[in-house]
């Protein structure tokens, strides 16, 4: 685990900054006490939430969403941080007026499940290809069929049980009605973009890639 108690993560520029502020803003609607896995090798930040924990020990289920940033020079970095901790330094840096590239990582480091299960970095094939309108479509009915089949006072295990049948549910090319919610909130997907996200698979793994980032399930 590393030590960030004087880790500092140097962007390219202050829009990288802003970029990872708006990405954490965005991923605390999800679960406003969840986390984030920031990865960093050499000059890529890369940005892990869970946007569906999935069950039992391999979690069956499992969506993440993942954006990069670009650093402005070699960083080596894993560590996993609450979001609330990241959204008060945002916070701060926005009473002050601070625009820079520069930023301090939380010394809190937490160990959420989800984070020790990580997607393979290469042997990737294509799988096919959706379309970001049926996604979200997904994504609208897989929420009101949440709502609807989970009312107040609901067991967690009947929720959570409903919860991954919903989001597991195949839209196209492979692609799941997780990663269309997972485009919904973290803002890879519009309505009206018309564009179409590309699918690929390695082993147990799902990749759905857009132009601001990916959504990879298992």
């Amino acid at each position: 685990m590393n030590d960030t108690s004087t880790l500092t993560l140097t962007f390219a520029d202050g829009e990288g900054v802003a970029d990872l502020a708006t990405y954490v803003a965005r991923s605390r609607t999800l679960d406003a006490d969840g986390a984030i896995r920031l990865q960093a090798v050499g000059p890529v930040l890369a940005g892990w939430v869970c946007v569906v924990p999935g069950q039992g020990l391999m979690r069956s289920g499992l969506v993440l969403g993942l954006r990069t940033m670009a650093l402005a020079d070699d960083h080596r970095l894993d560590v996993t941080v609450p979001l609330t901790a990241l959204a008060d330094r945002f916070a701060r840096r926005g009473a002050t007026g601070d625009a820079g590239a520069t930023l301090s990582v939380p010394p809190t480091q937490v160990v959420p499940q989800w984070a020790s299960v990580s997607p393979p970095r290469g042997s990737w094939e294509p799988e096919g290809e959706v379309s970001t309108e049926a996604l979200l479509a997904a994504a609208e009915e897989g929420i009101a069929e949440v709502a609807q089949g989970a009312p107040t006072g609901s067991g967690a295990a009947a929720v959570a049980m409903l919860r991954a049948r919903v989001w597991a549910r195949e839209v196209q090319g492979g692609a799941t009605a997780g990663a269309g919610l997972a485009a919904r909130v973290l803002g890879f997907a519009r309505p009206g973009d018309g564009r179409v996200a590309t699918v690929h698979r390695s082993g147990v793994w799902t990749r759905v890639t857009f132009p601001t980032g990916h959504v990879l399930s298992r």
